[in-house]
């Protein structure tokens, strides 16, 4: 079923005031209560060795976000290149250690925020919440926290940004959607990282009503696509195999598969 622009994904089938737009990666708008809040925003087609797979919907940036929402240091969530299209003044909430990165480049509008801080963004307030995640910004660092967020609102939306599991995803409060990364941008992964089945096993712990993974498909090395399509299954195979293993963990959390770049209302996996 096809929608809109305006909205993707509606937590309650069309009534809730809350709205999530997915556009690869980490980069969603989350529209809620007249704000709308952007998260680890990528806007172009190549960051460093990695490509973009698809477009970019123009969706993206037909309006300015009231926020933006950085999770961590690394150059496929900070992308200094994407915040300049958004303006220097775009409000920026990083983490505790990020200023130096952005500021340098001329934002203005910037707040650190530690793990428990709760920051007010029009009608909504966001929570920074813990994320098991490296902080360092490659190759040399500056090191910053990690986060993930809860916008809070008429809705409690989860964006778990870059991260494996951890003891507090238990203490997040049953958010009504949970955001969560199921994979990466190559065909291996690092610590600090959850597969699709460590991606199930937190819904156990973050009880959400309906779960979307993200993290998968959008970004890969550009030397991938001399490769066959075997060699290149980690572009497709996350969400699939996310939805199966929690369909035996946590049969009860609706499932939402979105594609990146894809703006529709997607059906229930199971």
């Amino acid at each position: 079923m096809h929608r809109s622009d305006a909205a993707i994904l509606d937590s309650d089938g069309g009534r809730s005031p809350a709205r999530v737009h997915f556009f690869g990666h980490a980069t969603l708008a989350i529209t809620m209560d007249g704000v709308t809040i952007l998260t680890d925003p990528v806007l172009r087609h190549r960051v460093a060795h990695l490509g973009r797979r698809g477009r970019l919907h123009p969706a993206a940036l037909q309006r300015r976000p009231d926020a933006v929402l950085i999770s961590h240091l690394h150059q496929d969530h900070l992308d200094i290149p994407s915040l300049l299209k958004l303006g220097r003044d775009v409000r920026l909430i990083v983490p505790v250690g990020a200023t130096p990165v952005v500021a340098r480049r001329g934002f203005t509008n910037v707040q650190e925020v530690h793990v428990g801080e709760r920051i007010p963004v029009g009608a909504v307030q966001v929570l920074a919440t813990p994320a098991n995640h490296d902080g360092r910004r490659p190759p040399f660092g500056p090191r910053a926290e990690c986060l993930g967020f809860i916008i809070e609102g008429s809705e409690r939306i989860y964006f778990a940004g870059d991260t494996d599991l951890f003891a507090e995803m238990s203490a997040l409060g049953r958010p009504n959607i949970a955001l969560l990364p199921v994979w990466g941008w190559g065909p291996s992964l690092g610590p600090g990282h959850m597969d699709p089945r460590r991606a199930a096993e937190s819904l156990a712990m973050i009880e959400p009503a309906i779960a979307v993974p993200i993290h998968w498909g959008s970004l890969y090395p550009m030397h991938l696509l001399a490769l066959g399509q075997g060699r290149r299954a980690f572009l497709d195979t996350p969400p699939a195999a996310f939805a199966a293993f929690a369909q035996q963990i946590a049969p009860e959390v609706d499932i939402r598969i979105i594609r990146p770049g894809e703006l529709h209302l997607p059906a229930r996996t199971a």
